[in-house]
C-alpha cells in the first residue's frame, strides 16, 4: 500500500477533518481515506437516485393512464 503526504492543508479544511474524526470515531488517516473512497470510487449518482427509488416508476397502467387523463387539459 502507498503512502501519500498532502502539504499545505490550510486551518479550515483541517478543523474539518478534526470535525469527521471524531464524528466518525476514526483517526485522521483513516478518515481522508474514508472521504477519498467515497468520493472518488462510489457512484454517487447511483446512490442518491437509490434514495427517491420508492417514488419513481410505481405506478400502475391504470394509475398512469388515470394521471394522464386528469392533466390533458394542461397540454
Amino acid at each position: 500500500m502507498k503512502s501519500r503526504t498532502i502539504y499545505g492543508i490550510d486551518s479550515e479544511l483541517d478543523k474539518k477533518i478534526s470535525e469527521k474524526s471524531l464524528e466518525y470515531g476514526f483517526s485522521q488517516n483513516r478518515t481522508v481515506k474514508y472521504i477519498l473512497r467515497n468520493s472518488l470510487l462510489s457512484d454517487n449518482k447511483a446512490a442518491k437516485k437509490e434514495l427517491f427509488s420508492d417514488l419513481f416508476g410505481k405506478w400502475t397502467a391504470n394509475e398512469k393512464a388515470e394521471f394522464e387523463e386528469r392533466i390533458k387539459d394542461f397540454d
